[in-house]
């Protein structure tokens, strides 16, 4: 594979997608290509649009081995990548659920690049790195304000009684696929998060295009005794995706 050095390579002015496949079929492709194209347009970059008949095309020439894999397509100014790779997350995952910690790096969200996923994306894998030799699955991010944001890898969801919570876009986060979907089929409350609320929560679940709906155990001391709402959303998640591999939300 060769690759050109351009303004992505150097200067991380790239944008990269991550999108599960179900059965060989992308799922929410739509939403995927909305998102790159948009990103491409808002950041100015000098990179042709993303079209849905390129992805078949590569789906086609490379036929799916197993029922999930992960399709990661990455785009800068000269370069055009679609790369296939194994889907990692188990059933055990879900049933112990993840446990969190909170990162001390802070989002930054003036920046527009917290708003895109960009191949600026060192402090995501360095943090989640970090977590990961602490025992912890994910870090999660709060900004310059002190408020909750995202994980490393994830958009987050707290449930206090029979409410659902997610940070607003604006405190800096990305504006991820199954967060999306979770907002398009509940009634989610967007709002200024605190770490006070986020430990006085009934539960807290994670979302991202891989694992979709991920129920989380504990935030670093803090056990959460139920995943109640976080296990009957994923069910429901699942048989949408399963029903209609390129579901719309």
């Amino acid at each position: 594979m060769l690759i050109e050095l351009d303004d992505g390579y150097s200067f991380g002015l790239g944008l990269f997608e991550t999108i599960l496949l179900y059965k060989g079929k992308p799922v929410f492709l739509d939403g995927h290509l909305a998102r790159i194209n948009k990103s491409i347009v808002d950041l100015g970059l000098n990179i042709d649009k993303l079209e849905k008949d390129e992805v078949f095309q590569y789906l086609n020439n490379n036929k799916n081995t197993f029922e999930y894999e992960v399709l990661k397509i990455v785009l800068s100014e000269k370069n055009r990548l679609f790369l296939k790779r194994e889907y990692t997350y188990t059933e055990k995952d879900y049933q112990k659920g993840f446990s969190l910690n909170i990162s001390k790096v802070r989002r930054n969200e003036s920046s527009i690049f917290t708003f895109h996923k960009t191949l600026n994306y060192g402090d995501n894998i360095l943090e989640k790195r970090k977590s990961k030799k602490l025992g912890y699955d994910e870090p999660i991010f709060l900004n310059s304000k002190n408020q909750i944001t995202e994980g490393a890898t994830s958009n987050i969801f707290v449930v206090v009684g029979d409410k659902i919570y997610t940070p607003k876009l604006s405190c800096g986060l990305l504006n991820g696929i199954v967060r999306q979907y979770i907002i398009s089929n509940y009634d989610v409350i967007e709002s200024e998060i605190d770490l006070e609320f986020l430990n006085n929560a009934d539960e807290i679940f994670l979302t991202n295009s891989l694992f979709g709906i991920m129920p989380v155990n504990n935030l670093e001391k803090k056990v959460f005794k139920s995943q109640k709402i976080s296990k009957e959303i994923l069910n429901k998640y699942r048989r949408d995706y399963e029903k209609n591999s390129c579901y719309r939300f």
